[in-house]
């Protein structure tokens, strides 16, 4: 069978571990090890991983003594993994019953995969009851061709809990960057794309996200240009190591930068037709897109926006670009469902 290493990450995620490590160590058909990294939390997280790794010896934990942090916590993981596959999964997310066999299986069937993801479910309070564990087919991405659909979108196709690396990979492409607290996980998805293929499994969830109030997307992390900036960040990162070796690089960077002014345009335009609310001033957006593209005042939008603030909506146009807009969303959510990109749609 093949080896799975699953590195749990925690911070006073105490309540969370006894689920999180019954959802790794009831995978079927691998041979799993569990490490916990307990980053010196102050709740009684030390007291549960004892006690799980008394319970089964194919878990382990480590202790912090100080605070690290969690890429530094991350990283420590990682560099000690020597497993056919790797996963990192939160102390508060979960795995699907069979999800590490069915990466595997796409892995050891096709040597030129080194990550392999499917679809989260994401959650609050309640883990939904049904899950769909039955695979109808994958679709293998080349690793170039998946680079070129994030940069023509702006987008990252991955929440994170889904992803199952191939250790090799993993070991060749580094650790998480330090100076990315916000979007490493695309900048690796990013690196490692440039180095092998991505197969997205259909039809199958494959994780659980638990999205809650502590959690850190909407605490420290919050905001949509806050986002915007992470992603920009993660780009310029991965191609100035893996991905910037690629033909092309330079091209394929500027493009994700016009996608992401774009969507900084886009945010503002819906604020004026629909009423949005923003995180931050219309003009700290429109300086994000003019600052990584100068050009971008000569794009659609760009003319798009400027004829929006001249001319009043009123409450029908207000309702019918809400309409659209809302389309717009549950078209590019259909196309990530399925397909697992949404290169489909700008």
């Amino acid at each position: 069978m093949s080896t799975v290493q699953v590195i749990i990450p925690c911070y006073n995620y105490a309540r969370y571990l006894r689920t999180c490590v019954g959802s790794v160590l009831s995978q079927e058909g691998v041979d799993v090890r569990v490490l916990i990294i307990d980053d010196c939390s102050s709740d009684n997280s030390a007291e549960v991983c004892r006690e799980l790794a008394n319970a089964d010896k194919r878990v382990s934990f480590i202790r912090h003594d100080v605070n690290k942090g969690h890429i530094a916590t991350y990283n420590e993981g990682l560099a000690v993994t020597s497993s056919d596959y790797v996963v990192l999964l939160s102390a508060d997310d979960l795995l699907t019953p069979g999800a590490l066999r069915r990466a595997a299986d796409v892995m050891d069937e096709n040597p030129s995969v080194g990550l392999v993801c499917g679809r989260p479910i994401i959650f609050r309070d309640r883990m939904p009851s049904f899950v769909r564990t039955k695979v109808s087919g994958y679709t293998i991405w080349n690793g170039v061709e998946w680079i070129q659909m994030m940069c023509r979108t702006g987008r990252n196709f991955i929440v994170t809990p889904e992803v199952v690396m191939r250790t090799s990979v993993q070991h060749r492409i580094g650790g998480y960057d330090p100076g990315l607290p916000h979007s490493g996980d695309m900048e690796m998805w990013l690196r490692a794309a440039a180095v092998c293929d991505i197969a997205h499994l259909r039809g199958v969830d494959q994780a659980f996200y638990r999205a809650h109030p502590l959690s850190m997307q909407r605490t420290i992390h919050a905001g949509l240009l806050f986002d915007l900036n992470g992603r920009f960040e993660a780009f310029r990162s991965a191609f100035s190591k893996d991905a910037g070796r690629l033909p092309g690089a330079e091209e394929l960077f500027a493009e994700a930068k016009r996608a992401l002014s774009r969507t900084a345009l886009r945010c503002v335009l819906q604020t004026i037709k629909c009423g949005v609310k923003l995180d931050a001033a219309p003009d700290a957006y429109e300086n994000f897109a003019k600052k990584i593209d100068p050009d971008v005042t000569t794009t659609r939008e760009w003319q798009d926006l400027q004829r929006a603030r001249s001319r009043s909506q009123g409450p029908v146009g207000t309702f019918l670009a809400r309409q659209v807009a809302d389309l717009r969303g549950r078209i590019v959510w259909r196309l990530w469902r399925h397909f697992g990109v949404h290169h489909f749609i700008q």
